[in-house]
């Protein structure tokens, strides 16, 4: 292999890396506080725990975009979005719990877990106040940068460029929020 070969193939490894922060940048371009990241946050936990009940990590990709698609709308409609990921994720266990079972113990046990993390963090970020509620996402994405890094390291659960892209775009948010709430 040629250097510039050798480089575009490390370049091309790296795509789910070079979406998030694209991902990431549209994002805080648009933020108008800590809170607002809130729904961000609940469909973290969402994709797993979807990821989980189907029992195909490739299924993660999918889980993402439908998620996505329903910030997007209940932006555009004024619906809350963190309360309609949040209700996608009960019927989500619930199927997934009827479906897949509690085994393997990676799978829909710890994934209800980190949901129930994840989705407690955000709704709770909505009761607080905007600053407090700002602090609670920035740490719940941070929890979930972690969550991604073991996830990519063991292969589970969802596919190991959804953990990448999740591990860079959830710690970028996360360290602009903590930016922009300590700045204003």
């Amino acid at each position: 292999m040629t250097s510039t070969s050798t480089a575009r193939f490390q370049l091309t490894a790296r795509w789910p890396t070079a979406a998030a922060v694209v991902v990431a940048a549209l994002t805080v371009y648009d933020l108008a506080g800590g809170t607002a990241l809130a729904p961000v946050l609940a469909a973290s936990g969402l994709v797993y725990l979807g990821a989980a009940a189907a029992h195909r990590p490739a299924a993660a990709w999918p889980i993402f975009g439908a998620t996505f698609v329903l910030i997007t709308i209940g932006k555009l409609t004024g619906t809350n979005p963190t309360v309609v990921l949040l209700a996608v994720a009960a019927l989500t266990a619930v199927v997934g719990l009827v479906h897949a079972g509690v085994h393997p113990p990676h799978a829909m046990p710890l994934q209800l877990l980190g949901m129930a993390v994840a989705g407690g963090l955000a709704a709770g970020a909505l009761a607080v106040a905007p600053t407090v509620g700002a602090y609670l996402v920035a740490a719940g994405l941070l929890g979930h940068a972690a969550w991604d890094v073991h996830h990519h390291r063991t292969g589970r659960v969802v596919s190991r460029s959804l953990a990448e892209f999740c591990f860079v775009i959830d710690t970028l948010l996360a360290v602009a929020i903590v930016m922009l709430t300590a700045t204003t």
